[in-house]
């Protein structure tokens, strides 16, 4: 935990007296009875980001009279630190970074750029100025309060909302289905049910604990290099290029390029998954079970690195705290796995053999590659849209949905 991390937790456990020390006004009236927007602005002279916003705000007043704004450093200032609480408490928030902004009873935290979320401040500043009334000062009831992740806005908490988009888009894996299904219709033949279930559910959960490994190691990577513009346009480049490698093999199969499992690998894949049926004890089955999800993952990783790379420098983007971004890893693995399990459960239950054919795994690598592009071209001209609206992302599913079905029954109907 840093410093400033304890210092805001301290603060928090401070009693206040009063809620605020001076009364908040969202919004006031100018002596021509056109509306003044009030803007808070709570920073640090040891935070960059803080410093990069510095020179956004001093021209806000001088752009737009009809915007107030109230600058307050708390590194250097400790009744500006206790107001930031304080402010922050009434909204129902929490206090763990800076810059921070509070405008007409909404917060916002971070600074990328006056077009990213300088013009989000704005959006809201302009949205309050035409409409007071849109103005609050207490928690708002529709709130969800969620464990580590923390208060959720349904209507407006856009990471959230992206988070469960993405991570249902990445779950649907070929790669990931075609191991799994392969191993369960080998598993039909010792006609158990409890054997198969078990087996399944330790692949699935194997599977799981690497997928969150290996996006930790994302984070981390993202984490350490910062905010730095160039590492997002990176990652869209990179985005792109999977997602073309990826749209190619729905019209190219097995031609070119190709993120799947490598024909050569599978030989040994198969050995391992014959080997389980051959298990004669629990822990031997179960043994053998986490050494093919090991190795079946290792492969997998190569079918399914870009959404893991574009969400979690997405997630590092927002201003969040480590618990938060570990919370938020956790919530999009849960997601990933869930279909896995409803084919261990499907299997299991009605001792099925089923194999996902080379039709369908071609359409999810389309759904995958149009995905794919779209997050790739996000990134690189707006990429704090997917963490600051929930439209751009849900679109982009939608779209991709509907351009992959039509290319889909065009290509059957040829």
């Amino acid at each position: 935990m840093t410093f400033r991390a304890i210092f805001f937790t301290l603060m928090l456990l401070m009693p206040h007296g009063i809620l605020a020390s001076e009364a908040i006004s969202w919004t006031s009236k100018q002596d021509d009875g056109e509306t003044q927007v009030q803007l808070y602005f709570f920073w640090s002279q040891k935070c960059p980001h803080c410093l990069k916003a510095v020179p956004f705000v001093d021209s806000l007043e001088r752009d737009y009279p009809w915007l107030e704004v109230h600058s307050s450093e708390i590194s250097q200032n400790r009744k500006n630190l206790k107001r930031y609480v304080e402010i922050a408490n009434l909204l129902g928030h929490k206090t763990s970074s800076v810059p921070a902004f509070f405008v007409c009873g909404q917060l916002i935290t971070g600074y990328d750029s006056p077009q990213g979320i300088g013009q989000q401040i704005l959006d809201h500043a302009h949205a309050c100025r035409q409409t007071p009334a849109m103005a609050f000062s207490a928690t708002d009831d529709n709130a969800l309060l969620l464990p580590f992740i923390g208060k959720l806005d349904p209507q407006s908490n856009s990471l959230f909302i992206f988070t469960l988009i993405i991570a249902g888009m990445d779950s649907f894996n070929p790669c990931a289905f075609f191991v799994l299904m392969f191993l369960l219709s080998l598993m039909v033949h010792a006609r158990s049910r409890a054997r198969m279930l078990l087996i399944g559910t330790t692949f699935v959960a194997i599977s799981a604990l690497i997928y969150f490994l290996f996006m930790t190691a994302w984070l981390n990577l993202f984490i350490m290099v910062g905010a730095i513009s160039v590492i997002t346009l990176i990652a869209g480049m990179v985005a792109i290029v999977i997602g073309i490698i990826n749209t190619k093999d729905y019209f190219l199969f097995k031609q070119g390029p190709s993120l799947t499992i490598p024909e050569s690998a599978k030989p040994t894949l198969y050995r391992r998954m014959r080997e389980l049926l051959k298990a004669n004890n629990i822990a031997t089955m179960l043994v053998g079970t986490a050494a093919l999800a090991i190795a079946a993952n290792s492969y997998e990783l190569l079918c399914t690195a870009g959404f893991p790379m574009v969400y979690t420098r997405l997630l590092t983007l927002s201003e969040l705290s480590n618990l938060q971004h570990y919370a938020y890893l956790v919530l999009y693995n849960i997601i990933y796995v869930i279909p896995l399990m409803i084919i261990v459960i499907i299997f299991s239950f009605t001792l099925g053999a089923y194999k996902l054919s080379e039709q369908q795994g071609r359409f999810l690598k389309l759904l995958s590659g149009l995905m794919m592009l779209g997050l790739g071209l996000i990134m690189l001209f707006a990429p704090n849209l997917l963490v600051t609206a929930i439209w751009p992302g849900f679109s982009l599913l939608v779209t991709s949905v509907v351009a992959a079905t039509t290319i889909h029954w065009l290509s059957n109907r040829a």
